[in-house]
């Protein structure tokens, strides 16, 4: 089992190898929340994440110990670089097998770091069995993203960091797919103040970790969909889950649209790009799902690793999410003019269409109508109400 010497020891690995990132408190997010909240922005780490940490410690512990001479990794993007960056350190090569989905920044950031990447399969798990034939087939050592306790340990530097910063903070939200960043950091924080309350945070559409807690036995997902790829795995790890079970104190979900109004905020207000998976935790203080009133809370946004051509879906959704864009049908005359005037109505509430689409062939239509979709821009939720409200009492009907 791992003890408080064996993350002193990782840390000691990392020790002028990593970037130290401290806490930083936000005044937005604690009069959002109600309550004080801290991140730990690990999307300004080195390779853009936590997993540099885990996969660092594992290899030149491997390494000290000798007879290491390859490498191979599966995983969705951020362990690959971890890995990539590590074995680069010492000249060993590595092999990467991502999945087929992985966001084509995270696949030429891995490349860029020197190691060979092969794409398989549509999620981590096929990626990963994938990973276990290259392994029998070269002989390579297989470093594994969360279930191996020295990964694990690499991790858990995190909470040495925070407690570090913050020795008050009562709750610590951690993303968690596979588990090893969650099931570090909750066996490091216990050991050392067990008072400190761990909230493991994970995706609606891939929520393994959450059904194995809750039955106390792991019980893989029958798939996963969620934009937080980072975390979509289907089946967490057996060593994980027994750290997680011992010390993690509650697991929650968060939904997609939850994700992408987190990351729009972080965006807007703290100036920070972070990629679904790491948002997770924030979700979870800012949709919350357990008392956070008057708490000190720090949320570990854990990767930044988000493909640019990928950010305007998340940031379109999360306008929607955060009711800054309003998303409804109307049906109108099909006759000149007709446009124009409710054109005018919009612009009166001050407001401003982004988007719109007729629709003339719908079967229960009258002739001489259409609908229009909308898509406008408003100032909030009481701003989208009071459109809605006006146009309504302008004879316009708003379909659901």
């Amino acid at each position: 089992m791992l003890s408080v010497n064996d993350f002193q020891a990782a840390a000691a690995r990392l020790k002028n190898v990593i970037h130290s990132i401290p806490l930083s408190s936000s005044t937005t997010f604690s009069s959002m929340s109600g309550a004080e909240v801290y991140l730990k922005s690990e999307n300004q780490q080195k390779t853009g994440s936590f997993k540099v940490r885990g996969a660092y410690n594992k290899i030149m512990k491997r390494y000290e110990e000798g007879g290491l001479t390859a490498v191979v990794a599966s995983s969705a993007g951020n362990h690959a670089q971890g890995v990539a960056f590590a074995s680069a350190q010492i000249g060993v090569p590595a092999t990467i097998v991502m999945p087929r989905s992985t966001p084509i920044a995270k696949v030429s950031a891995t490349e860029g770091y020197g190691a060979k990447v092969i794409l398989h399969g549509a999620i981590y798990d096929e990626a990963y069995a994938k990973a276990c034939e290259i392994v029998e087939q070269e002989g390579a050592e297989f470093i594994h993203p969360f279930d191996d306790e020295d990964v694990m340990a690499g991790q858990g530097t995190i909470a040495l960091e925070i407690l570090s910063d913050l020795p008050t903070v009562d709750m610590i939200f951690v993303p968690a797919g596979g588990g090893g960043l969650i099931s570090g950091v909750a066996a490091c924080i216990k050991q050392i103040n067990p008072r400190i309350q761990i909230i493991g945070v994970q995706a609606e559409g891939a929520n393994s970790i959450v059904a194995s807690f809750h039955k106390d036995k792991i019980s893989p997902s029958t798939s996963v969909h969620t934009i937080a790829d980072g975390i979509a795995v289907k089946t967490p790890g057996t060593k994980t889950m027994e750290y997680i079970n011992q010390y993690v104190d509650k697991m929650v979900t968060v939904s997609d649209s939850d994700i992408a109004g987190a990351i729009l905020l972080l965006i807007e207000r703290a100036k920070q790009v972070v990629e679904p998976s790491g948002a997770a935790s924030l979700a979870a203080v800012l949709n919350p799902k357990i008392d956070i009133a008057g708490k000190k809370v720090a949320c570990v946004l854990s990767g930044g690793n988000i493909d640019v051509s990928f950010i305007h879906k998340i940031v379109e959704k999360g306008l929607v999410t955060r009711s800054r864009h309003l998303k409804f049908s109307t049906i109108m005359p099909d006759a000149p003019g007709a446009l124009e005037r409710f054109a005018h109505l919009v612009a009166e509430q001050n407001a401003n269409i982004i988007r719109f689409q007729h629709d003339r062939v719908q079967a229960d239509l009258d002739i001489g109508d259409a609908i229009i979709h909308v898509v406008c821009e408003v100032g909030g939720k009481e701003h989208g109400k009071r459109l809605l409200a006006a146009l309504r009492k302008n004879g316009y009907q708003i379909l659901p």
